[in-house]
């Protein structure tokens, strides 16, 4: 079976904004009388705005003081903090080994796809350099289940024409790792503690095509008639 998509998660695999999330989330938290850490910012990754703040006000004991539109608002002042910090990206921001990765897939016909939860997507891959790489990028503004629902990445395998079981998924978050296994994709992890990632790798200089060929095939044995 060929290897027809191939679909990535954005944040700390395409490139690494999650200093830059943890940055806004820290001065939203702090307006609200609430201390969050680096450590804390890795339970926000691979989840939603509204779910990401959620945690954060359950993290400061202060879960029900607020109204959904306060909430909204809450979480639309992070969003603008972010984005302002969004223009300090350029191609220089890519993760090690990515854009080299997709350039392959593209040569040889595999479809390229985006499912990421950030709203900002388009902005974040226009400042990268590499919007036009990608057949089709789905993202939370398209489901009603964020991961770990497997919601987005059947978005995206749709987007794509591809069925999941022709595609692999690559994720640096938990949630998404287990966001592509109820999908039906294949999964590759890009950490060191996720679980249950068909492919496991320490990093992104590790994803290359004949890392990813090899793993499809593994999977997918080709038999004798």
């Amino acid at each position: 079976m060929k290897l027809q998509a191939v679909i990535f998660d954005l944040d700390g695999v395409i490139t690494d904004t999650a200093h830059l999330h943890f940055l806004a989330w820290r001065e939203a938290a702090q307006e609200l009388g609430i201390v969050i850490d680096a450590a804390f910012n890795e339970q926000l990754k691979g989840i939603s705005r509204l779910d990401s703040l959620q945690r954060i006000l359950e993290h400061g004991g202060r879960a029900t003081d607020f109204t959904d539109a306060e909430r909204q608002a809450i979480a639309a002042r992070k969003n603008a903090c972010y984005v302002a910090s969004l223009t300090s990206l350029t191609p220089q921001s890519i993760l090690p080994g990515i854009k080299e990765l997709i350039v392959t897939l593209r040569q040889k016909g595999i479809r390229i796809g985006l499912a990421s939860v950030s709203l900002n997507a388009p902005t974040i891959l226009s400042a990268l350099g590499i919007a036009s790489l990608f057949d089709y990028c789905a993202d939370a503004s398209r489901v009603k289940h964020s991961k770990p629902a497997p919601d987005i990445f059947l978005v995206a395998c749709e987007g794509l024409g591809v069925l999941p079981q022709h595609a692999v998924g690559v994720e640096d978050a938990q949630a998404g790792i287990e966001a592509i296994n109820a999908s039906g994709m294949a999964s590759v992890g890009i950490g060191k503690d996720l679980q249950g990632a068909g492919l496991l790798l320490t990093s992104t200089h590790e994803l290359n095509w004949p890392r990813l060929a090899a793993y499809w095939n593994n999977r997918n044995p080709v038999t004798e008639a």
